[in-house]
């Protein structure tokens, strides 16, 4: 689906420029690495790390092994099975939100695993007025501004080294589905015809761009934040 490679693509970017300006040594975590999607474009390693994943779902865990040729663990992000220290990056896409997990506990659990001055890199869904049928299909208990998402990390021992909304150019027609969605709505995720699948990965590709080169969207769908963990 469009969406989850347009993320998949960003999220990717920015950790690889930011963990390759970072000395922080170990692994790099995928967590809440779902079905492994994200470990397989990650590839074995970034930026001279290795890279592995974490996942609850011991069905989805194997999948993602199966599927990204990477070392997979079972294990919540509330209470992870890694030493202290032992991370140099923590890729979270849209696992905060989920109503399995509780920020505080994640967030202080991922203190605890990276190294000083590792890299972190959360992406959630925005704006908690869009919370709809679609968020209930897929267990998405929270959406978060970027003031929340700063004061959230800025709390836990993190340094924001840059954010952005994105999905911005789509966000008018997302904002139109939520007005008119039912309350018994199918989630978002499904196929889509070819040609507007591609479409709206082109408008994703273009902020994608646009945030490379520095732009902070203002607005969104999705929030991405880049963090540093404190000495």
């Amino acid at each position: 689906m469009w969406w989850y490679r347009g993320l998949r693509a960003l999220a990717a970017r920015l950790l690889a420029r930011a963990l390759g300006r970072s000395s922080a040594a170990g692994q790099v975590l995928d967590a809440g690495c779902g079905t492994g999607g994200m470990l397989r474009v990650l590839g074995s390693e970034v930026a001279g790390r290795r890279t592995l994943g974490l996942e609850y779902d011991t069905a989805a865990a194997a999948l993602a092994a199966a599927k990204s040729g990477r070392p997979v663990t079972g294990g919540s992000v509330n209470a992870m099975p890694f030493a202290a220290g032992s991370l140099a990056a923590y890729l979270s896409l849209d696992v905060l939100g989920h109503s399995a997990v509780e920020p505080e506990s994640a967030l202080k659990e991922a203190y605890r695993c990276l190294g000083p001055g590792a890299i972190a890199v959360f992406n959630v869904p925005a704006y908690r007025w869009l919370l709809s049928a679609h968020d209930r299909r897929v267990h998405n208990a929270r959406r978060f501004t970027r003031g929340q998402v700063h004061a959230l990390l800025a709390g836990h021992g993190f340094r924001v080294l840059t954010s952005s909304y994105w999905n911005t150019l789509l966000f008018p027609l997302m904002l139109l589905h939520r007005l008119v969605e039912r309350d018994d709505a199918e989630s978002d995720v499904r196929d889509y015809p070819r040609w507007l699948d591609a479409a709206f990965y082109a408008a994703l590709a273009v902020e994608r761009a646009a945030i490379a080169a520095g732009l902070r969207l203002p607005f969104g769908g999705s929030l991405i934040v880049v963090a540093a963990r404190n000495g």
